[in-house]
């Protein structure tokens, strides 16, 4: 194979692998992406010594733990995360639920950076996973303020709560256009809510920050900080990382 071919196919097979959730042996990889076994075997095992791709005790392969550090090293990269991530940390401190922070990258919307809570979503979504468009709140703030970014989307039902029909949606977007807020009850895992905020910088969205929270635990919330007190805590939190982002605090900044 010539080296153009032999990188398309190895970025093929990191693709590959990415979206199966199970192991794949060689054969089967061979098999899906139509390579002959001998050349499927030779990019594994150069993807293995680099640690790109990871060997099980039954000779199937996964992603690696190297394609993970390259990942998060370009998400550290990313000017807003490094403007978020103070913002997030303070805010699953004070409030004890996780923040995230949310971008469209490649027509998809990403999770940039997390800070954890201790309480319902400890774990879930991770860092450099992607979040359904039409059932998160920070789908209908990108749907709403950059629709232009993302790539079309299937509205998946997740729950009963999902909203699938299109004028349905449609009508959720345009009031959070008006409100510049946007939240989900249920709407993507049952039980679970989320209050979302835009983050804008030279009038452009170049992400959202959101609270994730069991459905109860987040009246609660309300109920502790008054009215509105989510919603305007995260508007405080885009507020500061679209701050932070335009240049303010980012240097000798501790708080």
């Amino acid at each position: 194979m010539e080296a153009s071919t032999t990188v398309e196919k190895a970025v093929d097979v990191l693709f590959h692998l990415h979206v199966t959730p199970r192991p794949v042996g060689v054969t089967d990889l061979g098999r899906a992406l139509g390579l002959p076994k001998s050349s499927a075997h030779r990019l594994l095992a150069a993807l293995a010594k680099r640690g790109l791709v990871d060997r099980d005790d039954r000779g199937r392969y996964r992603p690696g733990i190297a394609l993970l550090a390259l990942g998060l090293g370009v998400l550290d990269s990313e000017p807003i995360v490094a403007a978020a991530r103070q913002v997030l940390e303070a805010g699953a401190r004070d409030l004890g639920e996780t923040h995230f922070l949310v971008g469209a990258r490649g027509g998809r919307l990403l999770v940039l950076d997390k800070a954890e809570g201790s309480g319902f979503l400890r774990a879930s979504p991770q860092v450099g996973s992607s979040v359904p468009v039409h059932a998160t709140a920070v789908g209908k703030l990108q749907l709403a303020f950059a629709p232009e970014d993302l790539e079309p989307f299937d509205r998946e039902a997740f729950t009963g709560q999902t909203l699938v029909d299109p004028l349905d949606l449609e009508r959720e977007v345009e009031r959070t256009r008006v409100t510049g807020v946007a939240a989900n009850r249920g709407e993507w895992i049952p039980g679970l809510s989320v209050v979302a905020a835009p983050v804008f910088h030279a009038g452009v969205l170049a992400g959202c920050v959101a609270i994730a929270a069991s459905s109860p635990r987040l009246d609660a919330l309300d109920a502790e900080l008054g009215p509105n007190g989510v919603v305007d805590r995260m508007r405080a939190a885009a507020e500061a990382v679209a701050a932070r982002l335009g240049g303010l605090g980012l240097a000798g900044d501790s708080s």
